[in-house]
């Protein structure tokens, strides 16, 4: 495993991390669960990442549970929750947003249900027009003066409101964001490689990118149709299944124009997908997400393709999906 900064911060995490989103809960139950985590930490992932709103709780109770039964050494890993949308149906106001009042309740119930004493990274996990921003990062620098969070970020916010966040740091003496967590993928670039690109250098920000594989998609398993046992088959993720595939068969035609490089590489599409976020050097993690204990060994197989793809290759990957 390699590891990178999170920007300018201290913080070092495996290039290659683990996250929760749909699996946990839904398609992947504690043994299961049990089983990546200790594969993923075997072979040095140090980052999980989680959210308040993942199947309600659900799955940082599952992840929680799990990390307790493994012991694995604290200083060993660091674990990530994200506030906002709320971890009930129908939440009140009180029980989303990003308020002073839901920002610590939801750290405490994260703790609760990843039973741990503090989060290494906690996410503004989208920005919230009702609030202030100077409410919201004055709530973050008072969890992490209590020690109960050691640094926070943001996750799909505009630039602006990002510098907004840093501005209003920087006046109050308050703990600014250290990075953004954003999705990244050849199909999705524009806004880490472009919106983001000021901050990098301005505040030392990373990225922790999340759908390295566009929701499956770049891993080619749609090519054919939709598998019934996959993320874009689940009941509930039919606005994801639409976003992913779009309109047409323009994307499928993209993610196809991909596999003649992958098979002269003697890789899979997934690990040249993932292989080539690593290329960028504001990324500072690429976080994985799998179903099956076989598909994160093949994830993980992407950081021995990584080097083998200098720039020639990368510059056919960018024109095959750039058309």
């Amino acid at each position: 495993m390699q590891y990178r900064r999170v920007g300018t911060s201290g913080l070092q995490l495996s290039t290659l991390s683990f996250g929760a989103w749909v699996t946990f809960g839904k398609q992947v139950g504690r043994g299961q669960a049990r089983d990546m985590l200790a594969l993923a930490h075997e072979r040095g992932v140090n980052y999980f990442d989680n959210a308040e709103t993942y199947n309600n709780g659900v799955a940082e109770q599952v992840m929680g549970d799990v990390l307790a039964d493994l012991r694995f050494p604290r200083d060993s890993y660091c674990v990530s929750s994200k506030v906002f949308y709320g971890a009930v149906d129908d939440p009140l106001p009180t029980q989303r947003g990003l308020s002073r009042k839901h920002v610590t309740e939801a750290c405490h119930q994260a703790l609760q249900r990843l039973r741990v004493d503090y989060l290494d990274l906690y996410f503004c996990h989208r920005p919230d027009p009702d609030t202030p921003i100077v409410e919201t990062v004055a709530a973050m620098d008072t969890l992490i003066r209590q020690g109960k969070v050691l640094y926070w970020g943001t996750s799909e916010w505009p630039a602006a409101a990002i510098e907004e966040a840093h501005r209003v740091a920087r006046e109050n003496y308050l703990y600014a964001p250290v990075v953004e967590q954003p999705q990244y993928n050849l199909l999705h670039r524009e806004r880490v490689e472009v919106e983001y690109a000021p901050l990098y250098e301005k505040y030392g920000m990373g990225t922790t990118i999340w759908s390295p594989l566009g929701s499956g998609l770049l891993s080619g398993k749609y090519n054919d149709g939709i598998p019934a046992d996959s993320r874009l088959a689940q009941p509930g993720y039919e606005w994801l299944r639409k976003s992913v595939l779009g309109e047409g068969d323009e994307r499928l035609a993209k993610v196809r124009a991909l596999q003649p490089i992958a098979d002269e590489l003697g890789s899979g599409l997934a690990q040249l997908a993932i292989a080539w976020c690593l290329l960028n050097p504001h990324v500072s993690t690429v976080m994985l997400g799998a179903s099956k204990r076989e598909q994160l060994v093949q994830n993980l197989d992407a950081l021995d393709l990584s080097p083998r793809l200098d720039e020639s290759i990368a510059r056919r990957i960018r024109q095959a999906v750039d058309g």
